[in-house]
């Protein structure tokens, strides 16, 4: 990670809730914003914002989110996710979220990144995948 990356960076991302962003178990007039897709956004967001500030040959990995989605959002509307860098811990980086539609805010919490060699990362994998295919 680069020094640039530091407390109080901040990044806003505008998305639009199209259905792909919805959730549909209560029907076609119920359909809303659903948290799983909340949480990815938010994770894409903050991975976006560490992607400005990386090295070359590195990237993120999410390793804890604690968001508390508190409004709907209708398929449709527009939502602001304001990711601000509260922490730099290392290669941790905890961020403070919120997420705000045309009405009101609808989230607020903290997702933490890891910063990692993609190489190296991508070794390790290999290394668990050989070992899940002998433990089979």
């Amino acid at each position: 990670m680069k020094s640039t990356l530091g407390p109080g960076l901040e990044l806003t991302r505008r998305l639009s809730i199209d259905r792909d962003r919805t959730i549909g178990f209560m029907g076609e007039e119920g359909r809303v914003y659903g948290t799983p897709h909340m949480v990815r956004d938010i994770e894409e967001t903050c991975r976006a914002l560490m992607l400005e500030h990386g090295d070359p040959g590195e990237a993120s990995v999410g390793v804890h989110v604690n968001v508390g989605h508190t409004a709907p959002t209708l398929l449709g509307m527009w939502v602001d996710l304001t990711v601000r860098v509260a922490a730099v811990e290392g290669r941790r980086v905890r961020f403070e979220v919120i997420g705000r539609d045309a009405v009101e805010e609808i989230c607020r919490g903290e997702h933490q990144r890891f910063a990692v060699d993609t190489a190296k990362t991508i070794e390790r994998l290999k290394a668990k995948a050989a070992k899940a295919a002998s433990a089979a």
